[in-house]
């Protein structure tokens, strides 16, 4: 899951999101931090091997793209996460009114004892 560490760093998630937004050059990403520049490229390297950024050149300049397909490892693993919580969820939901409706019903006994 190498799209998943990568965006385990603050700083890379921040790159992507800013991505999202639109393309940018590695200078427009340098200028949104409080790093070096080689430690964004080293950021952006990270992001290239994992899928999730491409690089092109324009000229003397190198704009970094959001790649969608990159994400689709995140999304199916969302998918399969939910999934798991879903099935889970709906469990315990089905336990909790089990054990509501039993409770219900011994509340309605002890009442008519008394």
């Amino acid at each position: 899951m190498q799209s998943l560490l990568a965006i385990a760093d603050p700083t890379r998630r921040r790159i992507v999101e800013l991505l999202a937004e639109r393309d940018r050059t590695s200078g427009e990403l340098v200028d949104e931090f409080d790093v070096s520049a080689p430690a964004i490229s080293q950021h952006l390297n990270v992001l290239r091997e994992a899928g999730l950024v491409t690089t092109r050149a324009d000229g003397q300049t190198r704009v970094q793209t959001l790649n969608p397909k990159g994400l689709d490892e995140l999304d199916a693993w969302l998918h399969r996460t939910r999934r798991f919580w879903s099935s889970r969820l709906d469990a315990l939901e089905r336990e909790l009114k089990a054990e509501d409706e039993a409770n219900a019903k011994t509340a309605t006994r002890t009442r008519k004892k008394i």
